[in-house]
């Protein structure tokens, strides 16, 4: 470790000091035991999810000032998308919030068939729906085990590892890969979900509540646990609002802001479900609402469940513009001409822009399109909740311990893959 007696004057010379991960600045004084210091923290440090580094500069063990500093996991991809088609730019997305592909592409799909007005079939939408739920129940499930972890804990990482692997097993049921698994097309999906995956996925949710309860009873009334969390990391509604959080990270706040009921899609509006809300704003009303969130999720699934009863289309009969089954391409010389249509060219929405969004386990995730009537988009920009979420992490941080950082963090549930894009 090295040190530097030198005096920076502005924020960038700061940050060119410390470029060594390795190296802390002392200010006004020697000694950095009586004296202000800046240090890094990550971007190789286990707490700080990937490719986040964290500039604090400390007062003893207060942290006076926090800048976080993206690192480099993904790099043009917006730009990437430029050089794609809207198909093309499908596996990508799978790799932004990589605890919860499915709903990237789910809100690819959307964006894309609001542009050319594509309509999809009612089973697409509900298995559309119950899958991002589940892909929401297998982030939190992450987000749980890493943050508890953050506070000293192992045993609850455990369990939450085992329920998410049962996820995974449903995933690579429903779409034949258990992690990236591009399941969502251009206008429905690439296949039906079959009998044995709606029996996995019953199992699952019948049995899943209990252990939240089991990890609820391990963690509501644990005194290292709560004096770890509560009143750590606190921001308020009006502050939140104001710097664009989003998700339960928001609503922990007490802002009631969800796009499942403000601004619904898929079929958020023909199940019934509650907004779990906290107005406590620290990283424990954050864990609650996340908690509540679980219990949510199920109801949702059980209620798509109910509607997969009779069989029907999952991918709209649209030759221009959707992709044929692959029986019409082999055995059919129309389904073999449109398939290398819209291999070549592409999906061509109407020239003009869209924006669409919806509700991740991390907040507002969202596609903008602007379509010059090719079968590439013009200009493809994402609205990535991490990447948002980060901005509260000087506010959160500063008058904190420095050994609250990692709590704090654990409890904003960020994700680099897609914070750097």
């Amino acid at each position: 470790m090295e040190s530097t007696m030198s005096q920076p004057k502005t924020t960038d010379e700061l940050l060119r000091l410390l470029e060594d991960e390795h190296t802390f600045v002392t200010l006004e004084g020697s000694d950095p035991l009586e004296s202000e210091m800046v240090i890094n923290m990550g971007p190789s440090h286990p707490a700080t999810h990937g490719v986040l580094r964290i500039v604090l500069k400390m007062n003893g063990e207060t942290i006076t000032r926090a800048i976080p500093e993206l690192g480099y996991l993904h790099r043009a991809m917006e730009k990437l998308a430029e050089n794609k088609s809207y198909h093309e730019f499908m596996p990508y997305t799978d790799r932004l919030d990589y605890m919860m592909p499915y709903s990237n592409n789910v809100a690819l799909c959307l964006a894309v068939e609001k542009a050319a007005a594509i309509e999809v079939p009612e089973r697409a939408q509900w298995i559309r729906t119950m899958m991002c739920e589940m892909a929401r129940i297998s982030s939190h499930l992450l987000w749980l085990g890493t943050m508890i972890m953050d506070t000293g804990a192992l045993t609850v990482f455990l369990h939450t590892f085992r329920e998410r692997e049962r996820i995974y097993d449903i995933f690579d049921l429903l779409t034949g890969a258990r992690f990236t698994v591009s399941h969502s097309r251009i206008g429905g999906l690439a296949s039906d979900i079959s009998p044995e995956t709606i029996q996995a996925i019953k199992t699952f949710i019948k049995q899943f509540p209990a252990h939240v309860q089991s990890w609820e009873k391990l963690l509501n009334r644990n005194k290292i646990f709560l004096q770890r969390t509560a009143g750590i990391g606190y921001i308020d509604g009006p502050t939140a609002t104001g710097i664009g959080l989003t998700g339960p990270n928001l609503r922990a706040s007490g802002v009631n802001w969800d796009l499942r009921k403000t601004h619904p899609y898929l079929k958020y509006t023909d199940v019934n479900f509650d907004v779990p809300l906290s107005n406590e704003g620290d990283s424990l009303a954050r864990y609650e609402v996340r908690m509540k969130e679980f219990y949510e999720s199920v109801r949702i699934v059980e209620q798509c469940l109910d509607k997969l009863t009779t069989p029907g289309p999952v991918r709209a009969d649209y030759a221009k513009q959707v992709y044929p089954w692959k029986s019409e391409v082999y055995h059919t010389m129309e389904g073999l001409i449109h398939d290398f249509m819209l291999t070549d060219w592409g999906v061509c929405p109407e020239k003009g822009q869209v924006y669409q969004a919806i509700e991740s386990s991390k907040g507002e995730l969202g596609f903008f399109i602007q379509s010059d009537g090719t079968g590439h988009p013009w200009r493809l920009k994402i609205r990535s909740p991490s990447f948002v979420n980060l901005q509260s992490l000087p506010i959160l941080l500063e008058g904190s311990q420095m050994a609250d950082t990692v709590v704090i963090i654990g409890s904003l549930d960020p994700v680099m893959g897609e914070a750097d894009k």
